[in-house]
């Protein structure tokens, strides 16, 4: 976008987002894990899980695990804003940078090239240590775009 319309509140997204929200509050996974979707904007998410005794490793570290679920869950959501699009992994690259201890885990994603059959999605995940952010991972998806448009309801088993 150029000129004032960087200014303008983007009034269809509304609706994206709140189709996304729901969409996202039926994942039994989010749940289990106990992450919450904590920002979103179009081309981004923030997703973010605190600290507990099963989501570590054997060395009292967030387990690698819940980090690629943040990444895949978060890359995933960022590309379904960008279009309003349904939206499922085909792939991502994970660098795990460093340990993820702390009390809560962040994973960042922004779209990088929103497309209407793949988009590319970045996303950085940090490590929150007594109120400070410590970077632990970065990683870059393709996300497959599908038909359509993010609906409020889940599809019906085939």
């Amino acid at each position: 976008m150029t000129g004032n319309s960087d200014l303008k509140p983007d009034l269809d997204f509304a609706g994206i987002a709140t189709r996304i929200r729901d969409s996202v509050g039926r994942q039994g996974f989010m749940g289990h894990v106990g992450a919450e979707l904590s920002e979103l904007a179009r081309g981004s998410c923030t997703l973010a899980v605190d600290r507990r005794p099963e989501l570590l490793q054997q060395h009292g570290l967030f387990h690698g695990g819940v980090t690629a679920f943040l990444v895949d869950n978060a890359t995933t959501i960022a590309a379904a804003t960008s279009r309003g699009q349904p939206a499922l992994t085909a792939e991502y690259k994970l660098n795990l940078l460093s340990p993820a201890s702390g009390e809560r885990l962040i994973c960042r994603a922004r779209v990088i090239k929103p497309g209407r059959q793949v988009a590319v999605v970045a996303a950085d995940v940090f490590c929150v240590i007594d109120g400070v952010e410590k970077h632990t991972a970065t990683a870059l998806a393709s996300i497959a775009m599908l038909p359509g448009e993010v609906t409020a309801r889940m599809p019906s088993p085939a």
